[in-house]
């Protein structure tokens, strides 16, 4: 009957909590190379703008409108491609994200699918002007 409480600052992961928490990628930026928006069905937003130099992603930052994980994913992703190539970038999954994070709550992998849904957009932008 004594049911544990969740602890949000004990109970979480040391990356999830830096990740959750953590601002510094939170910017606009004015003429990326690659932009890509995408809006979830739980009412969340996300959108990452990128730099890109030979295929590799210079710089890479977002537009959060959302929830705590949310941004936590968000920053998990722009964590992992930021000097990576467009291939490397391509194979980033959603259970990475998740595995990474180790305490993203089970019911909140649609912001894991989310940020990775936006970062494809800005990867195929990125591609379709490449293309031209």
């Amino acid at each position: 009957m004594n049911e544990k409480k969740f602890d949000f600052w004990q109970d979480h992961s040391l990356n999830f909590l830096e990740m959750a928490l953590n601002k510094d990628r939170a910017e606009k930026i004015e003429n990326p190379d690659a932009r890509g928006k995408k809006h979830g069905d739980c009412g969340d937003s996300i959108e990452f703008f990128l730099m890109m130099k030979d295929d590799v992603i210079e710089n890479i930052s977002h537009d959060v409108d959302g929830c705590m994980n949310s941004l936590a994913c968000a920053n998990t992703l722009a964590h992992f491609v930021e000097g990576e190539t467009l291939t490397k970038a391509w194979e980033i999954t959603p259970e990475k994200i998740v595995d990474y994070l180790e305490t993203l709550p089970e019911h909140e992998l649609h912001c894991a699918e989310l940020a990775l849904g936006s970062l494809f957009l800005a990867l195929t932008d990125y591609q379709k002007k490449m293309d031209k």
